[in-house]
């Protein structure tokens, strides 16, 4: 079981780890065409990990409250969405695209502001692969190993465009494929870091597990919402990142119900 675990935490890092390796591969930055497509497949990834992995078990969770079984899921969400926009207002960071820094302000680079985007946008994914696993090893019933590798898989695919859309603009201001590649595998750090941590907490997390999990899904589709579609919406030919939006949905739906 534990191997299994160890497996779910480092895969997402892996697909971000394998997404900035383009970096040695491709000669030019990816187009924004592409990017726009690339962030569409991401927030469909996320947007079906949020219900199907997340929010749908924790419903599971607390089907002993009746028709107030919606309850800790609505409280647990709106938590994780408050929690990503304090996170927001005081983490320095730029967004793909944006003219203008959020958060305080910072002397920081822009190539370190958008790590720290990217940064940020992880840490709600890192969280809700470590409260999965939390709740496998808890024994809970409602969720499988299936499910939880599902959850891992599905995140370590959207990972991949976006450690490729990390590492392929560092090189193109200047900095060595090297340090490109280290810098957009390392946005993808905190991933396996929090998801770790969360499960060695594991024997306090089962008694609030539908409000952590609706947590994580909260989190997640503020990331979603606030940062990712705006970036798909971008410019014409928006269509492509609907399409893909649509395709990452999907596929993370399928895993979950296949796997799980």
């Amino acid at each position: 079981m534990w191997l299994n675990v160890f497996y779910g935490l480092i895969i997402p890092f892996a697909g971000t780890a394998l997404g900035s390796a383009c970096v040695f591969f491709m000669k030019k930055e990816l187009g924004r065409k592409m990017q726009r497509a690339l962030t569409g497949f991401a927030s469909g990834v996320m947007v079906a990990a949020s219900i199907w992995s997340l929010i749908i078990p924790a419903m599971e969770q607390s089907a002993d409250k009746g028709k107030l079984s919606f309850l800790p899921s609505v409280i647990g969400f709106w938590l994780g969405i408050l929690f990503l926009l304090l996170l927001d207002s005081v983490i320095p960071h730029l967004h793909l695209y944006a003219q203008q820094a959020e958060g305080p302000k910072s002397k920081a680079s822009k190539t370190t502001m958008m790590v720290l985007a990217v940064t940020l946008h992880n840490i709600p994914e890192g969280m809700a692969v470590g409260v999965v696993f939390a709740g496998l090893l808890s024994g809970t019933g409602t969720i499988t190993i299936g499910g939880a590798l599902a959850l891992s898989l599905g995140i370590a695919i959207q990972n991949f465009p976006e450690g490729a859309i990390i590492s392929m603009p560092l090189h193109a201001e200047g900095k060595s494929k090297w340090k490109s590649f280290l810098g957009g595998a390392l946005s993808g750090a905190v991933e396996p870091i929090g998801a770790a941590l969360t499960v060695l907490a594991a024997g306090l997390i089962v008694p609030a597990m539908p409000y952590l999990l609706s947590f994580a899904a909260g989190a997640m589709i503020f990331v979603v919402v606030e940062e990712l579609i705006p970036e798909m919406s971008e410019g014409e030919h928006s269509n492509i990142g609907v399409i893909l939006f649509a395709f990452g949905f999907t596929l993370m739906m399928a895993l979950d119900v296949a796997l799980g």
